[in-house]
């Protein structure tokens, strides 16, 4: 329903190096407000992440599960949100010249989201998908200058 890509300048390994840190998944996902418990086997196949989402005091918790797991050329996850359904995000990376161009493909698979379609919702989500991929090379950025070594 709602595909955006961004050019990120660093290579599709650093990229998906944040992609794979789930510790900061909450920094990149727009709306996601803290990450509650990260499964040590992120982003495997079946592996998850449990967060807290929402707007102001209104809070809700729910999981995002990884269902394909293609280092570092594919990612795709499956993003429940409680009463708002669950949505499918792939990202997929491609190296270009010295980076990488990010394209992120989102589509409703259940809940809400399944009958706000048309171009008022697609507005929404390129707007919001937007936003991730700016926070998503935010990251990129942030580990390039400052690597950590995850324990």
């Amino acid at each position: 329903m709602a595909v955006r890509h961004h050019f990120i300048d660093a290579p599709p390994d650093a990229v998906w190096a944040a992609l794979a840190d789930g510790s900061r998944y909450a920094d990149w996902v727009v709306g996601t407000k803290r990450i509650l418990r990260e499964d040590p086997q992120w982003p495997q196949v079946g592996a998850e992440i449990r967060f807290e989402f929402g707007a102001g005091p209104l809070t809700f918790s729910d999981r995002t599960v990884v269902r394909v797991c293609e280092p570092p050329e594919r990612l795709e996850l499956e993003i429940k949100a409680r009463i708002f359904g669950t949505v499918r995000m792939a990202f997929s990376l491609t190296a270009w010249g010295e980076g990488t161009l990010v394209i992120a493909d989102e589509h409703p698979l259940t809940g809400l989201g399944t009958g706000l379609q048309g171009p008022p919702a697609e507005l929404v989500l390129n707007l919001r998908n937007r936003l991730m991929l700016r926070n998503l090379d935010a990251v990129v950025q942030d580990k390039r200058r400052s690597p950590a070594v995850r324990v």
